[in-house]
C-alpha cells in the first residue's frame, strides 16, 4: 500500500508531497522534529512531544500556530491511513517559505510513519559499545537542548560510530561535562544511585529521560541531576541510554573500558522491563 503522509493540513500520497524550494528549514535548517512511536496505535505520550516542540518552537522563533488537537488528529489520520497499530512516527515543523513576509509566513508541518523496528534483542541481553565523540556540544549554542532540522553533525558522528560497531557515540561539553548521545540521553549508576546531565548542560529534554525518574521512584531508587565528566562515566557500575525507540538501551563498554564486569547491570534491567510496562500500559486501545 503507498504511504500516506500528512503535509501541512491534508492527509495525500507520499509521491504527492511537495515542499517549496525556498522553505526555510531546507535552506537553512529552521525546523524542528519529534520521533515517536505508536504501540496499539496509541502513540507513547504524545502530549508531551507536543508540548516539548511547542516550548522549543517558541525559544527559537518557529512558527507554530498549530492547536494540540488538530496535531493529535493529523497524528491519528496517519497512522490510520497507513494502517499501522506498531510504527515510527516523525513530525517535522518548519518555519516556511523565505520568500513569504514574516506575518505571513506559513509554516511547513510534516507527519510520516513507518512500521516500527525495535534495536536487535541481542543489544538488551548483552548491552551494547558506545564510543566518545570527538566533536564537542556548545552550551551557548541557542539550539543546544532542541530537537532543531539541523542535525547533520549528530548523523555524522552517528555514523562514525557505527564505523566502529557502536551503538551511540557520546557527547561532551566545550568545558568536559558529559552531555547525552547523537540521538539519546545518558544515565550512569553508581552505588545503586541514578545520576543523569541536568537539562541545563544543555542536553535535549527527552521523553524517555522524563519517564526513567518516574519508573526510578516507582521502584524506590535515588535519582541526581549533577554535572558528569569522564571519570563519572568510567567510574560507573552501569551506563545506559534513553529515548523512546531504544526505551532503556544498557552499555557494557566504553570504548575499551569495560562497564560492570561486561555484563548488563540489575537496575537496567528493572529499568528496562518498567519502561516496557509503561509503553504497553498507556498504549492500551
Amino acid at each position: 500500500m503507498p504511504e500516506k503522509v500528512f503535509l501541512n493540513d491534508s492527509l495525500i500520497e507520499v509521491e504527492d508531497a511537495r515542499v517549496s524550494a525556498t522553505d526555510s528549514g531546507l535552506l537553512y535548517g529552521a525546523g524542528l522534529f519529534e520521533t515517536m512511536r505508536s504501540h496499539h496505535g496509541v502513540v507513547f505520550r504524545l502530549d508531551d512531544h507536543l508540548d516539548r516542540l511547542a516550548a522549543s518552537a517558541r525559544a527559537l522563533s518557529i512558527a507554530h500556530p498549530f492547536e494540540k488537537a488538530y496535531l493529535r488528529e493529523a497524528v491519528d489520520q496517519v497512522l490510520r491511513a497507513n494502517q499501522l497499530a506498531e510504527a515510527r512516527l516523525r513530525l517535522t515543523l518548519t518555519n516556511g517559505p523565505v520568500t513569504q513576509a514574516q506575518e505571513e509566513r506559513r509554516p511547513t508541518l510534516l507527519i510520516t510513519a513507518t512500521e516500527f523496528r525495535p534495536y536487535p534483542a541481542e543489544y538488551y541481553r548483552t548491552g551494547v559499545l558506545v564510543i566518545l565523540c570527538s566533536f564537542r556540544q556548545n552550551p551557548t549554542d541557542p539550539t543546544c537542548g532542541h530537537k532543531t532540522t539541523s542535525y547533520y553533525p549528530r548523523l555524522l558522528a552517528l555514523n562514525l560510530a557505527h564505523q566502529q560497531r557502536a551503538a551511540e557515540a557520546l557527547w561532551f561539553t566545550t568545558d568536559n561535562r558529559l552531555a547525552e548521545g547523537c540521538v539519546s540521553n545518558v544515565f550512569l549508576v553508581k552505588e545503586s544511585v541514578l545520576q543523569t546531565p541536568p537539562l541545563t548542560t544543555p542536553v535535549l529534554p527527552g521523553i524517555a529521560r522524563k519517564t526513567v525518574p518516574q519508573l526510578a521512584q516507582q521502584q524506590s531508587l535515588e535519582l541526581v541531576e549533577k554535572d558528569l565528566h569522564i571519570a563519572d562515566l568510567l567510574d560507573a557500575d552501569e551506563v545506559f541510554l534513553t529515548n523512546v525507540i531504544m526505551e532503556v538501551l544498557p552499555v557494557i563498554r566504553v570504548e575499551q573500558h569495560t562497564v560492570g564486569g561486561g555484563q548488563v547491570g540489575p537496575i537496567t534491567r528493572r529499568l528496562r522491563e518498567g519502561f516496557l510496562e509503561a509503553v504497553e500500559r498507556e498504549c492500551k486501545t
